[in-house]
Parts: C-alpha cells; structure tokens; sequence
C-alpha cells in the first residue's frame, strides 16, 4: 500500500454541529476534511487513510425527498474520487439510520465503491439497508460512538484493500443475505452431529443455516356495525400535556398513559407537546389536532358514522422502542380497550 485511502463521511446536521430540529431541513453541503465523528474515525484510521471531505444534510430534508437527496449527495461526492463512504454512524435514529443507508446504497451502486454505516439493530435501516451496504450493530445513542467507530474504520479499510471479509460474526457486520459456499474437513453429517451434541448438552453452538422468524399477529376481526361501536384514539407520537406529567421516554418507552377529552371538540393549541425524541414535532406542538385528531373525529361523531368516542386518548412513545415493549404496551392497551367497552382504536404514528 502506498497511498492512503481517500474516504468520505456523511454525516446529519447535529452531528456536524449546526444545530437541532431547528435546522433539520439543512440542504446537502460539503466541508473538507473530517467533521465532528469524523475525527474520532480519522484518529482512529492513523496513516492509513484520510476523510478528505464530509457531507451533510438535514435529517428532514433528507427524509421528505430521500431519492432528490441522494443524487444531490452523490453530485458533491463525485469530484472527491473516494476509494470508501462511511455514514453515520446513526444509532437509534430513524431518519438519520435511514438517511445513512441510503446514501451507501445509492453511493454503492453508482459509484462501485465499498460502504460502510453503523446503527442499531432495532433501526429500520439495518433490515433495509443491510443486504446493500455493510452495516456495524452497534448501541443505541452516541454514548456508544467509541466503540462503534473502530468496528466501522476497520471494516471500511478490509474493503477498500480488496480483503476478503470473513463471517458477519467475524468482522462485526450485519448479514446481508448471502451464502457463500466454503470447504470443512468434516462432511456435514458429522458437523449437525456435533452442533446436535453441543445443544443436548447446553453449550453454545452455532447453525450453519440461519432461517428467518417472523411473528404472525391474526389481524382483529372487523367492527360489524361501526355505527353502534365506541372508538377510542391513541398515538405513538408522544402527545402528551405541557411538562409530560407521567414522564413517558422520549427514546425506548417503558410506559403509556391516557388523557381526558371529554368535552373537547379538538385538541386546543399551547396546551400539548410531543414526548418523542425521534420526529421534529413543532407542527404538531403548534396543532395537537395532526397526532390526535380530535376535530376531525368529533365531526365524523356528530354524523353518527360511530356511536360515541371514549372520553380519554390513548399516548405512548414508539421512537426506538423494543418489539418486547411494544408487545407489552399494546397487551396493557388492548385490555384497557376491553375493560371499558372500547370496539376499536385509531392509532395515529408519526
């Protein structure tokens, strides 16, 4: 190797420091050289390699015209001539996971370079994205950074060398859906044998053939007459009053709660905000009525298209919240439903 590898890094507008949600609609823009995380992996890439360039682009920009905003992404990337992109890493978050993957994908495709990001593996981007781009597990919030960044340097170097890359397991990457066939000295009677053994006796062991599992959850059958049922309303977008009374997680949500509308003909302004930490939720601070949309329903109520609409709405917060969570809360949900009466729910999401 005598000359260094030339990487690019794409990072969101908070992480380049220019701001919050506040500035989540930022155009894509280059900078030169390594920004924010891109220190931490340039410290870590030595002399080996050098980010010549960072682009960023507002998560919400990025998320309402992800395609325009790839190719305007891909424009300021072209004339660097990099050898990788790395992205991220994202962590938790959707729209940053998201934008990361599909910076790599489209930079993968068009470019024929390798890349590499790093996100969480309940982001939506690691089941999206991995199959396109090559995708580090790694912890929920920037807290974990430092361990993520060197599992990313590495790998993003293996690619650019032309290494062969070993196992997901072995060099900490996400599968991506393929099988590549390999030589054993044992013929694979004695290997099932083996694995058939270690299990039997409670060791670890590792099959060669991963089948995917999928939950299946029978869909409810439908309110037979929906003039004579009692709806209820909820939300995962956090819609709580001023001060978050009950203290629902802006991240990972633990609990749910409900709230009075009785008497309410819609959802007034300066009296709600969002708990969510994972969606800009000034629209829907400034007009409840977009997350819980009780004018909307109160109207349909007065037209008798449903009998009554319970007197609480139903709140909790889905920003990178566990399928056990989600299971648990929707369980607790279903039997409040139960208790009072309630035929149906219309669940609103950001």
């Amino acid at each position: 190797m005598t000359n260094k590898i030339r990487v690019v890094h794409y990072i969101n507008q908070f992480f380049a420091g220019l701001g919050g949600e506040e500035h989540a609609a930022t155009p894509p823009q280059r900078r030169d050289g390594a920004v924010g995380p891109g220190r931490v992996f340039q410290a870590t890439f030595g002399d080996a390699a050098e980010i010549v360039a960072t682009f960023i682009c507002g998560d919400n920009y990025f998320s309402d015209q992800p395609d325009q905003a790839a190719d305007d992404l891909l424009d300021l990337i072209v004339p660097d001539r990099p050898d990788v992109l790395i992205a991220g890493p994202g962590f938790d978050s959707g729209r940053y996971g998201m934008a990361c993957g599909k910076i790599c994908q489209v930079a993968g495709q068009r470019l024929g370079i390798p890349t590499v990001t790093g996100v969480a593996l309940e982001n939506p981007a690691a089941e999206i994205y991995a199959p396109y781009t090559y995708i580090v597990p790694t912890g929920n919030t920037a807290a974990t950074m430092r361990q993520a960044v060197p599992s990313m340097a590495a790998l993003a170097l293996k690619l650019a060398w032309g290494e062969t890359l070993g196992t997901p397991e072995q060099d900490n990457y996400l599968p991506r859906g393929r099988r590549r066939n390999i030589f054993d000295e044992d013929t694979a009677a004695r290997r099932a044998v083996r694995m058939l053994l270690r299990k039997v006796a409670g060791e670890p062991y590792q099959t060669e053939l991963r089948l995917p599992s999928f939950d299946h959850i029978s869909p409810a059958p439908p309110i037979v007459d929906l003039t004579q049922a009692i709806l209820a309303v909820g939300t995962e977008g956090g819609t709580v009053p001023f001060g978050n009374p009950d203290g629902i997680e802006a991240v990972r949500a633990t609990k749910w709660t409900q709230y009075s509308i009785a008497g309410l003909e819609a959802m007034p302004a300066g009296q709600y905000e969002s708990a969510h930490g994972g969606y800009d939720a000034r629209f829907s601070n400034a007009d409840p009525n977009r997350m819980i949309p009780l004018d909307g329903l109160r109207a349909l109520e007065a037209r008798h298209e449903f009998r009554q609409l319970y007197q609480s709405y139903f709140s909790t917060v889905g920003c990178g919240m566990p399928v056990a969570n989600a299971t648990a809360i929707g369980q607790a949900m279903a039997q409040e439903m139960k208790a009072r009466g309630i035929d149906g729910m219309i669940m609103t999401a950001t």
